[in-house]
């Protein structure tokens, strides 16, 4: 038998730490350091925490974090009803099954400037969907869907549940053909109906991928809306769309004052953890909940 030293496997995994140090470690403490500083173009004197009292002093920024938590609030739970149900209808092999699971993951796969540029050519006041809602004699329905303050965010919301929703689908759908088929077809003899199953044995049995989608879509609405927002309404009409990213993005390249865009990451770095906390914590709560179970068998 071969001995090794308790330092063999850190060498052969030193080469990839190295790197996860160089592409994450580096460039956090660099905005943490930046953001604590009044910097012009690559440089400037350390201020301490002026530019996170600037932020908070900022209504745009308040608004931008309003706008966040809208997305957030509305846009996870209907990711996660509309994609289950998706999958679950899937699932279930309806005919022609391959080519509607297809078709719904095919939004996901375009690039989000595209589907930003079409979208706000669809949603123009005298667009494609204003135009058909004419044509059909729905005028009441028209709406200035993104040149309205009212209207341009729910619109934004709209279109990424549409391009969003292809992948939980498809995540779903795996996790459902992977799934014990005998428990299904216990359920069955003893009677219980269909919705029976689906709330007693296939969604229990989903729990873990359910809360790795909500994680991921909750990930999704905090710091990678970017794309949508700029594309289509540029955070406008006025303020009635802007988002963080945007918010960082701004004061970043228009204004060239990275460290207050440093200071926004880092708020914006330390909200999506204490929101990720409460997850993972009843993930492990489960977890030790299902081998004392397991003990206890």
């Amino acid at each position: 038998m071969i001995r090794t030293s308790r330092l063999t496997p850190l060498l052969f995994i030193a080469p990839l730490l190295i790197l996860l140090v160089f592409v994450f470690a580096y460039p956090l403490v660099s905005i943490v350091d930046y953001s604590q500083r009044r910097i012009r173009v690559n440089e400037g004197p350390y201020i301490g925490v002026t530019n996170y009292e600037q932020i908070f002093r900022d209504d745009t920024f308040a608004l931008a974090v309003t706008h966040n938590a809208y997305l957030l609030i509305a846009a996870v739970p209907l990711l996660l009803i509309v994609s289950l149900f998706l999958a679950i209808v899937l699932y279930e092999q309806v005919r022609g099954w391959k080519l509607y699971r297809t078709i719904l993951f095919l939004p996901y796969i375009l690039a989000i400037p595209i589907v930003g540029v079409v979208f706000s050519n669809l949603f123009q006041l005298n667009g494609a969907i204003n135009t058909g809602l004419r044509t059909l004699g729905l005028e009441a329905l028209t709406r200035d869907w993104i040149g309205g303050a009212s209207n341009a965010l729910p619109t934004i919301l709209i279109v990424i549940i549409w391009r969003e929703c292809g992948f939980g689908t498809v995540l779903f759908l795996a996790r459902l053909l992977s799934l014990n088929e005998e428990l299904e077809d216990a359920a069955k003899v003893d009677g219980a109906s269909w919705w029976q199953r689906r709330a007693y044995i296939t969604i229990p049995q989903m729990r873990s991928i359910i809360e790795f989608y909500v994680v991921v879509s909750m990930i999704t609405m905090l710091a990678w809306v970017f794309a949508y927002v700029y594309s289509m309404t540029r955070g406008g009409p006025g303020n009635a769309t802007i988002v963080l990213e945007l918010y960082m993005w701004n004061f970043a390249f228009r204004n060239a004052l990275p460290g207050i865009a440093s200071a926004v990451a880092v708020v914006l770095l330390i909200t999506t953890v204490i929101l990720m906390i409460p997850v993972f914590v009843l993930r492990l709560r489960e977890q030790q909940e299902w081998e004392r179970q397991g003990n206890r068998g």
